[in-house]
């Protein structure tokens, strides 16, 4: 028999817009199973310090539409430590919690877990603008990211054209390339650059672009995700080796805000939705997630063993519809 009455939501790592909009679902939902759902700010650092209110449903009316999240979020070094999983499981339990909803990325799994250890059930939902966690196709907030970073570029390229330069962009993705990839597909970049392929200065930026000038193109663009290094540098050597005029954008936390798009709205309310849906059923220590297009579950263990591989042949189309 399912004895959990008491839920508490948090967000943890970076936000992603639809963060709010499953922190309402979970809400609602709860509401409609009749559990009491309680906010957790500031992750699990604010788990830690016992920084815990009731939620209501009318609380989180109006939300659904926002960026960022109501809840806060933050990075807990603290809660890397036994003694202190122990002491927020304490803090839980003082306020009557039950299970936690954990809203965030794959550190904020591993954090999870971690918890489930020390005796508090968990249920984590995938929000990161990067879609990188292995155990889903779509993580809340990507979306929203790839629409904002398009609209940049467009604004950008009209410069680049006037001008007749070289204009290079950096967008978030330290480990991953999914933003880089789909965007510099959408804006018509001349050259995308991600971690996870390998490339040369001269063979894949210089040459693509000589080559696009030689067949009488005037403006060029260049997407480069943040883990391959510094955008700045690249503009430097496409200048020196091209004689080209180039211009650096740094996009930086402008891609994580913002309103969700309707696609972020209605995962964000499924996922949440289906959070407490496995609580109510009793399947906990759960990961929600989106394979072939249904909201489904898997144990969080098996989730975070689970790796995503970027289809490199969208490099490959890329380069073939730049010319």
């Amino acid at each position: 028999m399912n004895k959990i009455r008491n839920i508490g939501v948090l967000t943890s790592g970076g936000d992603a817009p639809g963060m709010n909009a499953v922190i309402r679902a979970v809400v609602r939902t709860g509401y409609y199973y009749q559990y009491n759902v309680l906010g957790i700010y500031r992750g699990y650092e604010g788990m830690i310090n016992g920084e815990i209110e009731k939620i209501n449903p009318r609380d989180v009316s109006g939300i659904l539409q926002d960026g960022g999240t109501i809840l806060k979020t933050a990075r807990s070094t603290r809660f890397l430590d036994i003694e202190q999983k122990k002491r927020a499981y304490e803090i839980c339990r003082v306020f009557g919690i039950d299970a936690v909803v954990v809203i965030g990325g794959d550190g904020s799994y591993r954090g999870a877990l971690d918890f489930s250890k020390v005796g508090m059930p968990v249920i984590c939902i995938p929000g990161t603008i990067d879609n990188d966690i292995g155990s889903t196709e779509y993580t809340i907030g990507y979306d929203t990211a790839l629409n904002t970073v398009m609209d940049s570029i467009d604004k950008v390229r009209d410069t680049a054209y006037s001008h007749e330069r070289c204009t290079v962009i950096e967008v978030m993705g330290r480990d991953s390339g999914y933003i880089a990839v789909n965007d510099g597909i959408a804006g018509g970049a001349d050259v995308i650059l991600i971690p996870e392929a390998d490339f040369d200065i001269d063979a894949d930026v210089i040459k693509p672009i000589l080559e696009c000038r030689n067949r009488g193109k005037k403006d060029y663009c260049v997407i480069v995700a943040e883990g391959v290094g510094k955008a700045t540098q690249i503009c430097d050597e496409i200048t020196r080796k091209t004689g080209i005029i180039s211009r650096a954008t740094i996009l930086g936390y402008v891609q994580r805000g913002g309103s969700p798009t309707a696609y972020d709205r209605i995962m964000a309310s499924r996922m949440g939705a289906k959070a407490v849906e496995l609580i109510n059923e009793g399947k906990l220590n759960r990961v929600v997630s989106l394979i072939n297009n249904k909201v489904t579950d898997l144990d969080l263990e098996e989730a975070l063993s689970m790796t995503k591989s970027i289809n490199l042949e969208m490099l490959k189309l890329a380069k073939i519809i730049s010319i």
